[in-house]
Formats: C-alpha cells, sequence, structure tokens
C-alpha cells in the first residue's frame, strides 16, 4: 500500500446527515469467473461471493459488493492495519492470482470511502445524481454503481438511513465539498 494521506479525513454534521471519511480500510479488487475461483475466494473469506446484481455479502471483517458478473471489490469492516491486510492480499494473490484463476489487485488507494448518515441521505443523493432510489433504500446490502454529481461513485447501502459511497481518490475533495454544500439546503 502507498503512503496514505487523505485529502479529507473530515467529520461533518448537518440536521438529519451525518458524513465522514472512513479511515484507511483494505480494498480489494478481485475478478474471476470459474467456479474454482469462488470456491477458492469462499474458503480463504469464510464469505460467500455475492451473484446476484447489485447485491454484496457481508461477514464480520468483510464486505463484499457485486460489480459485474465476473468482478467484486472487497472492503474491510476494520481500520487499516497493514499487517493484517497485507497478509490478507499476499494469501489472496498466493490461491488467485498466482495460480491463474482469477485476479487480485489492492486498489486502497484508488478509492475513498465517505460514510453518510441520516433520514435525509437520500435526498442528498437525489439531488446529483440520476438513480432511482426508491427501492435501494429499503434493501439493506443492495449496491449500485452510478454517477453522483458527474462523478463515478459505487454506493453500498449498509443498512437504513446509512451507507458507504466509494470515489476515486482523485474526485474525493470535489465530492466532498458538493455534499458538503447541498447538505446545508437539505
Amino acid at each position: 500500500m502507498l503512503n496514505y494521506n487523505s485529502p479529507i479525513m473530515d467529520t461533518k454534521e448537518y440536521s438529519d446527515i451525518k458524513i465522514s471519511e472512513v479511515e484507511p480500510i483494505i480494498k480489494i479488487n478481485l475478478r474471476g469467473k470459474n467456479r474454482d475461483f469462488i470456491t477458492k475466494i469462499g474458503k480463504e473469506l469464510s464469505i460467500i461471493l455475492p451473484t446476484d446484481p447489485n447485491t454484496s455479502s457481508e461477514n464480520k471483517n468483510l464486505n463484499v459488493l457485486w460489480l459485474s458478473p465476473d468482478e467484486w471489490l472487497l472492503y474491510s469492516n476494520d481500520k487499516n492495519d497493514l499487517k493484517n491486510n497485507n497478509s490478507l492480499e499476499d494469501k489472496l494473490f498466493k490461491e488467485i492470482s498466482k495460480v491463474m484463476v482469477g485476479s487480485v489487485v489492492n486498489v486502497t488507494d484508488q478509492w475513498l470511502m465517505i460514510n453518510l448518515k441520516g433520514k435525509k441521505i437520500f435526498e442528498l443523493l437525489s439531488a446529483g445524481c440520476p438513480f432511482n432510489f426508491n427501492e435501494f433504500k429499503n434493501s439493506k446490502g443492495a449496491v449500485t454503481q452510478t454517477l453522483f454529481n458527474h462523478i463515478d461513485v459505487i454506493i453500498h447501502n449498509k443498512d437504513i438511513n446509512n451507507l458507504n459511497l466509494f470515489v476515486r481518490r482523485s474526485f474525493s475533495n470535489h465530492m466532498w465539498s458538493w455534499i458538503n454544500d447541498s447538505s446545508r439546503f437539505i
């Protein structure tokens, strides 16, 4: 992992909306198609990869988001512990990439994760996003990839009025500013 210097590291609270950057956690992109890939991932992580579109799986330590029929985003629930993260990545690389069953790529430095909580988060999202959140907001574990204020994002619905928004690091300052400005008026 590269030296992590967050552009944000802040928490803001407005009426019915709390916005915070989640401290560094490991994020790994997984790609593979065959049954051997899915079996090895399940065995190594003790988690079943979601195969239904726009869904997720989780256990005590990890979340796996479905991104496409052969692609998933794995992220940790715990703050960044380089020793454990490197061992997880190394173990997956050894079992998957090294034997050419699939691909394991550490994307921790590529994605910044912003947590949004509160009763008005979907009003905020709807103000800058073309996606229809009517069914999404009531579906715990739902995942979508969409545009938010003209920026590609991944949104994971963790629970009622609690979601994680993944944005590429290069767009994170712009996204953070827009969310803060818009939250004041919602």
